[in-house]
Order: structure tokens, then C-alpha cells, then sequence
């Protein structure tokens, strides 16, 4: 039987001449005398493998050791299900709100306990780790269980069984699920296979922010770290004067570009190819289809569940890249994109659970790359924690300035006419 690295390197046309010894469990290096475990989990890369026509090459073995963490992500769309189960255990009802509880208190507290990885995949080995569809399927299995967690919840709001605060900590818990899955869209939607992309639409239903998709691909990733960008905030900038106007731009962009891509093609904006409708189509149906089943009751619950869900998604928004701005050229033309543009997390816990979202600059650097890709920069600005935490921090607006002013003016040496700085707060910042 070939081994797996001798099989990649075959089809890579690369040397396959090694200086390990192997057995079937494992490889110990001549070299060194490490041992490496050898299984389905380990990828084998080529480092520094010769072009066709070059002599040198060695193999070594890369091993993700998030791999199977990656599941872990399920978690969260099966938190409502271990809500009840932890109310039914405990007679406790304050454990309907253990969505918010986890996230914003085990999160964290894993966080600092698991500490942070900043391990990269080799360059040569990208490739193959982006074709492993394990990871996808990671990913893919969200969606079943947040559908089933919805349903589960409504016939809980419909059942006359909770009260007025268990009801809202069912919606609260159902939020954190709804704001987790735009992440989970979020990876999809940059995907170029259709399937995945609407699998994105699907997913950012439940919270009602379907124009997202639009936004944040077209939008987004175009204008990031600039002053035009609604979902960039502002050297003092609270969150919560953020939200409303991050809300309704993202709402407007979405619009705007989409309206621009039909005109382009000759078709008025309200049309049935309207990739913004599409998605808010998938959340009426949904809506209707749930109120239909377990009546207007649950209406109030489903609208505050989808506005937790979408401000969980704006207050990360919030915090990636908080201050940081990208420099105009003299042609008037904004500079690319580069990792010092995005504040970045290497905490393990809320990178399993986020898909590697805190790698944010890798993302920008490379938006359609598959999230266990995803590669830590030394250069890149690092948040003090993880999102769970900076999360809630930045709705507590003092602590927030307290914590990321002093970052922001560190980043860029004491010089803020480089940061993208709150129109009403240049003069707080000794800016004209």
C-alpha cells in the first residue's frame, strides 16, 4: 500500500526521497528522533519541494490539531436543546438564558484557560487541507441543527408552559444560535460552488438579514477599513451609536449594489433576480410557514430572537476593525487591503466555535480561502481576547475605550491622522 505522503508526491510529480524511518502508527525522524503520529488527521506536505528539474526535497507531516475541535462548533445551534435540558435537570429557569451565559461566560473563561494557538499551515499544504471536505461537512451540519433548534423553541413560546422571562431567554438563547449561524453564512456565502452560497441565504434567514449576503461579499470587502464603509467602526465610536448606523447602511449598500448589478444587465431593481429579495423572500416563507404552525404568539419572540441574532453580528463587526483605516493614494484610490487592517485573535476556544473568523486578516487577504486555511499574521493587530469576550466588552462603552484607545494609538505610533477616527471626535483626539 502506498502511503499517503509517497501518493501526494507521486501526483505532485515531487521527490518522494525521505529521511524518515515509518511504521504504520508512526514516523520518527533520523534527523531529530521526533516522533510524529501518523493517522487520517495528519496532512503530509512537501517542504521545500523542488519545481520539476530541481534535486532537493524532504517531507515532513503537518498535523492540524484542531481538527476534530472543529466539531465542537455544533455546539452552539444545540444550545436551546441543552437549555431545557438544564432547566429540566435543575428546576432552574435561569438556565433558559444559557445561550448568552455561554458565550459570554464560558467562552471567555475557555478562552483564558486553553490559551492561544497561532500555528499556520504551511504554504504547500493549503491546497489539499481546503480539499478535505471533513471540514465541510464541520460546517454543513450547523444548519440541520439550527433549523431543529428554531422549531424546538417555537413549539416551547406556542406551548403556554414559560413565562414572560423564560420566553425571552429562550429568545435570547435562539439569538445566539441565529448571530453563530450569519457566521456560519458568512463562510459559505464566500464560497464559489452555488450550492454553498445558497446554503448562506438559507442560513441567514432566521435572522432576517439576508441582504448580508450582498453586502458584505460586494460591499465589505471592497471599502473595509475606510470611512465609507458602514460596517467599518470609528475611533470613538460607541457600538451602540454604531449599530443603527451600521444597520441601516449595510441595509442601504445591499440595495444600492444590487439595484447597480441589474441596471447593469438591464433589468429594474425589483425583479425576481434581485439576490436581496431572494434572501428576504427565504424569511418571510420561513416566518410564515412558523407562524402558520404554531400561531401569532410566537411573533414577538421570533422578531427579538432575529435582532439578537443580527446585533450579535454587528457588535463582532464592531470590534474587527475598530479605528483602523487604510491610506489613500495620490490617485485618490484607497491601498489594498493588508493584514494591519483588521484586529486579530488567536484564542482557541471562540476560534472553534467562529470558524476561524479572528484570523481576519487572513480572511481579507484571501476571502474565498476555507476557514481551517486560515493563517496568523506576527504583523496583524491582536485584540486582548477573544470575541466572546471583546464582544462584551464593547457594549460597556467605557471599558471599551478604556481597553482599545490605548491599542489604536499604539498601532499607528501616537499618530491618529492615520486612524479612521469618528467625524465628531477629531478634537478629542487632538485632530482638526
Amino acid at each position: 500500500m502506498v502511503s499517503p505522503s509517497r501518493a501526494a508526491a507521486a501526483h505532485l510529480n515531487l521527490d518522494t526521497r525521505v529521511n524518515f524511518v515509518q511504521n504504520p502508527m508512526q514516523r520518527v525522524c533520523r534527523d531529530c528522533g521526533r516522533t510524529q503520529a501518523w493517522g487520517d488527521d495528519t496532512v503530509a506536505i512537501i517542504a521545500g519541494a523542488r519545481a520539476e528539474g530541481q534535486n532537493d526535497s524532504r517531507v515532513t507531516a503537518w498535523h492540524d490539531t484542531k481538527r476534530y475541535a472543529w466539531l465542537l462548533g455544533l455546539a452552539v445551534p444545540m444550545l436551546p436543546f441543552l437549555a431545557g435540558s438544564l432547566v429540566k435537570a435543575t428546576g432552574l429557569s435561569l438556565f433558559w438564558w444559557f445561550g448568552p451565559i455561554f458565550l459570554f461566560g464560558i467562552v471567555p473563561v475557555l478562552d483564558t484557560l486553553i490559551g492561544k494557538d497561532s500555528g499556520n499551515p504551511p504554504d504547500s499544504v493549503i491546497a489539499s487541507l481546503e480539499g478535505d471536505r471533513y471540514y465541510r461537512w464541520c460546517v454543513y451540519l450547523f444548519l440541520p441543527l439550527q433549523a431543529a433548534s428554531l422549531v424546538w423553541a417555537c413549539g416551547k413560546w406556542s406551548g403556554g408552559t414559560l413565562s414572560l422571562f423564560d420566553s425571552l431567554g429562550v429568545a435570547m438563547t435562539l439569538g445566539v444560535v441565529g448571530g453563530v449561524g450569519i457566521n456560519t453564512a458568512h463562510e459559505l456565502g464566500h464560497k464559489s460552488e452555488r450550492v454553498e452560497r445558497w446554503l448562506s441565504k438559507v442560513t441567514l434567514a432566521q435572522t432576517g438579514y439576508g441582504h448580508f449576503f450582498v453586502e458584505h461579499n460586494r460591499g465589505h470587502h471592497v471599502r473595509v477599513a475606510t470611512p465609507e464603509d458602514p460596517a467599518s467602526s470609528r475611533l470613538g465610536e460607541s457600538f451602540w451609536a454604531f449599530l443603527p448606523r451600521t444597520v441601516a447602511g449595510s441595509l442601504a449598500s445591499a440595495w444600492e449594489i444590487e439595484k447597480g448589478r441589474l441596471q447593469r444587465k438591464g433589468k429594474p431593481a425589483l425583479c425576481i433576480q434581485n439576490d436581496v429579495i431572494h434572501a428576504w423572500a427565504m424569511t418571510a416563507v420561513l416566518f410564515g410557514m412558523l407562524l402558520g404552525i404554531f400561531g401569532l404568539s410566537i411573533l414577538p419572540w421570533l422578531l427579538i430572537q432575529a435582532i439578537v441574532g443580527f446585533s450579535l453580528l454587528e457588535v463582532v463587526n464592531y470590534l474587527e476593525h475598530y479605528g483602523l483605516a487604510r491610506q489613500k493614494r495620490p490617485d485618490g484610490r484607497y491601498e489594498p487591503c493588508a493584514p494591519r487592517h483588521s484586529w486579530n485573535s488567536n484564542n482557541v476556544a471562540s476560534n472553534v466555535l467562529l470558524y476561524h473568523l479572528q484570523r481576519h486578516s487572513d480572511h481579507h487577504a484571501y476571502p474565498s480561502r476555507r476557514y481551517q486555511a486560515l493563517r496568523s499574521f506576527e504583523e496583524a493587530p491582536e485584540l486582548p481576547s477573544g470575541y466572546g469576550t471583546m464582544a462584551l466588552l464593547a457594549t460597556i462603552t467605557p471599558l471599551w475605550r478604556r481597553t482599545m484607545d490605548p491599542k489604536v494609538i499604539a498601532h499607528y505610533g501616537g499618530d491618529l491622522s492615520l486612524a479612521n477616527v469618528h467625524p465628531s471626535k477629531r478634537k478629542k483626539y487632538g485632530l482638526q
